[in-house]
């Protein structure tokens, strides 16, 4: 069955249409929960609501753009929504640490895809959901401070010691010594 077609039997409620759709990009948005969520509980839940919210607004996708990319969105700004009802912590910013270039690139070349995710996975909030969004989702910081409601240079603030605690994390499971791990 082709894309077009299974979109409109989702519109139509064929709920074979809809397991078919799941079944094509489950892994997919489930891959992008992970990186948004803190464990894996949170990004099946989180998969499980953007798949409600794709099924219940599947009428309103104007076929401008891909289809995949609306559906990565809707569970983009699911795991947002959640966070934001978290009680936000105070992040002191200081425009001092963004002189600091911190580059991790080196530092990749050395772990898995999923050791990465773990490192991801376990920053603060606003850092990993900061640096998803400008690092591996390509937003700018002016939109991210629109999406998570925060200043612009709190976002870069936020993607600058996001780097830091992923490279001392890093280099902890490199088994590199005398690494401390940043602290806020």
């Amino acid at each position: 069955m082709d894309l077009n077609h299974l979109i409109k039997q989702c519109i139509k409620n064929d709920r074979n249409a809809q397991s078919s759709l799941y079944a094509e990009y489950k892994d997919t948005l489930y891959f992008l929960s992970l990186k948004y969520c803190r464990n894996q509980a949170d990004a099946e839940d989180n998969l499980h609501d953007s798949f409600m919210t794709i099924f219940d607004r599947i009428k309103t996708y104007r076929h401008g753009g891909s289809f995949e990319g609306w559906m990565k969105r809707i569970t983009i700004f699911k795991a947002i929504d959640k966070y934001k009802t978290k009680k936000p912590v105070a992040i002191e910013i200081n425009d001092d640490i963004l002189e600091d270039n911190v580059n991790i690139e080196e530092e990749l070349e050395y772990i898995s895809l999923d050791t990465l995710l773990t490192c991801i996975q376990e920053l603060p909030d606003q850092y990993r959901l900061v640096f998803n969004l400008y690092q591996l989702d390509g937003f700018s910081h002016k939109e991210i401070s629109t999406m998570l409601g925060i200043t612009e240079s709190t976002s870069k603030s936020n993607y600058h010691r996001a780097k830091l605690q992923l490279r001392d994390k890093i280099n902890i499971y490199r088994n590199i010594p005398n690494t401390k791990v940043y602290e806020k």
